[in-house]
Parts: structure tokens; sequence; C-alpha cells
């Protein structure tokens, strides 16, 4: 895969992290604060940690830290997978 979507990352988050009943993730929630979708550091955490074993890549861990929405951490995964591919 050279390209994770934000399904994907959905469906990580919920494998890894379970999903509140009070969100809904299937809504426009690139923007949203991963905070503000119940899931904290080590929700986030987990699900890095499955990225890295499924995907055999390596993530920034501050840059990781720094990312407070989906699109800010797809736009670090994806950037990581774009050079993999290249290489």
């Amino acid at each position: 895969m050279e390209r994770m979507e934000l399904s994907d990352l959905i469906t990580l988050l919920r494998e890894c992290a379970g999903e509140s009943e009070s969100v809904n993730l299937d809504g426009d929630i690139m923007d949203v604060l991963f905070l503000d979708l119940d899931y904290d550091s080590l929700a986030i955490l987990q699900t890095t940690g499955r990225i890295e074993r499924d995907y055999e890549i390596t993530l920034d861990e501050e840059a990781i830290d720094a990312a407070e929405t989906p699109r800010q951490y797809l736009a670090l995964v994806n950037r990581v997978l774009a050079t993999r591919a290249v290489v």
C-alpha cells in the first residue's frame, strides 16, 4: 500500500482502541482533534504501532505526537509510505 486513507485509519483506530458511542467516525473528521474523537495518546500509540508493523515502516515519534488530527496524522504516515515507494 502506498497511501493510507481516512477509512484505513478509522478501521485501525477502531481495532486498536475501540470507538466511543458519542462520536460519529463516519462523518467529516479529518480536522477534528483526536481528543475530541475520544482517542488519547495511548490510543494513537497503539494505532501507530500497528501501522508500523503492518506497513513495515518507522514513524517519527515526535511528529506523531504533534499530529492532533487525522489529516495531520495521515500526512505523516503517507509521507513515509511515499518515501518507501520511491526507494
